[in-house]
């Protein structure tokens, strides 16, 4: 039987607060990490955004093909872990969203994704940081 490679981690701080009005949502969530000096963490953000880049992994090809939708798009979840990067805060984050017409669509989230009003929970976590390396099998940076 095959095992999951997993990491054993104490939870740290936790923060749960309102994201700034048309801020990028990956930028300012590096950004705070950065400056509560957080290698490792996990978070949820609830709200709405006013446009948001979003995208599908082709596993064939092993590409991202992104979309960008524009209009008040409501956050139904976005969930996503932090980890290092270049010895900096690195964002992964999905995101769920709805719109006015009851359809809902999401994907991997990219930057420019833009906050019309948003509330996060972040929790810190203690131990050493996960390193990502990219797998020859999906072509992904993943844990190692």
């Amino acid at each position: 039987m095959e095992e999951i490679n997993c990491f054993s981690y104490k939870v740290g701080r936790r923060f749960m607060g309102s994201l700034p009005h048309k801020c990028d949502i990956l930028h300012i969530v590096s950004d705070f990490c950065e400056t509560k000096k957080i290698q490792i963490a996990s978070f949820n953000i609830i709200g709405a955004v006013s446009s948001v880049v979003f995208g599908f992994y082709d596993q064939k090809q092993q590409v991202y093909a992104t979309e960008k939708k524009e209009g008040f798009l409501e956050i139904i979840s976005c969930i996503g872990n932090v980890t290092l990067k270049d010895n900096k805060p690195f964002v992964h984050a999905h995101i769920l969203l709805g719109n006015d017409k009851n359809e809902i669509f999401g994907g991997h989230l990219f930057s420019e994704s833009i906050v019309f009003a948003g509330e996060i929970d972040i929790t810190e976590l203690l131990g050493d940081p996960i390193k990502r390396s990219k797998d020859v099998t999906t072509g992904l940076m993943l844990f190692n």
